[in-house]
């Protein structure tokens, strides 16, 4: 019983994406993302990634920004923020 219970808390988490800006340049078939994590309610510190808009759309090789989302992954002991960029 005490380990479903751990397993319960370790495990338990919320999801939240939110457009941030979208601009007049088409969707496109390009994704790009990156990815950030933190410790509790701190942000990330060195070493815990970039969630930026530059670097979501390098990984993309997105020229042309269409769309930006950010989501925040919320879990008892961490927190995790992702960007997605799409575009040409």
């Amino acid at each position: 019983m005490f380990a479903v219970l751990i397993a319960s808390i370790t495990f338990y988490s919320c999801e939240l994406t939110q457009p941030i800006a979208a601009t007049s340049n088409p969707i496109g078939s390009k994704v790009g993302t990156s990815k950030a994590t933190g410790i509790l309610i701190f942000p990330p510190f060195v070493g815990g990634g970039n969630a930026g808009i530059q670097k979501a759309a390098k990984e993309g090789n997105i020229t042309k920004i269409g769309t930006v989302d950010y989501t925040q992954s919320f879990y008892i002991l961490w927190r995790t923020w992702t960007c997605t960029v799409t575009g040409e």
